[in-house]
Formats: C-alpha cells, structure tokens, sequence
C-alpha cells in the first residue's frame, strides 16, 4: 500500500493543478447549465457533459493530493520525548 500511496502522491504540484483544472471545468458547466436555464434547454446537455468530465478529473487530482499527505502522515519519523 505504501507504494501505491508514493506513485499515488509522487508529485503533489501536478495533483493540484489537475484538481484546479476539474474545479474550472465544473464551473464552465455550470455557466452551460445557467445559459439552458435562461435560454434553449440544450446548452444544458453540454453542461451536464462537462461537469461528468470535471468531476472526474477533480477526484484524480484530489487523489494524488489525499495520496500524498497520508503517504506523509504515515512515514513520518517517530518522535522521541526528551527528559
């Protein structure tokens, strides 16, 4: 499991910048749904399209985030208490 966690978190950057890019994305659909709200009803369907797209890209880059903080957590050097 470690060594999925390291490959998972191995670039924490790039992870970021993928889960901003699935954020944007989101709110691009949900600029296509408000546009089919106040005019034609199928510039909802392009919207609808995108956020399934943004999600997904969103919950990658927030996997390789999550990865590597708990890949962090759990190698972290154990602490001696000093008297």
């Amino acid at each position: 499991m470690n060594e999925l966690l390291a490959k998972l978190g191995q670039d924490p950057k790039r992870s970021l910048s993928i889960f901003l890019w699935g954020l944007g994305l989101f709110t691009l659909g949900l600029i296509f749904i408000g546009l089919g709200y106040y005019h034609h009803h199928l510039w909802q369907v392009p919207g609808l399209i995108i956020i399934a797209f943004a999600c997904l890209i969103a919950v990658w880059g927030y996997l390789g985030i999550f990865a590597n903080r708990w890949y962090n957590i759990l190698n972290r050097p154990k602490l001696r208490n000093k008297k």
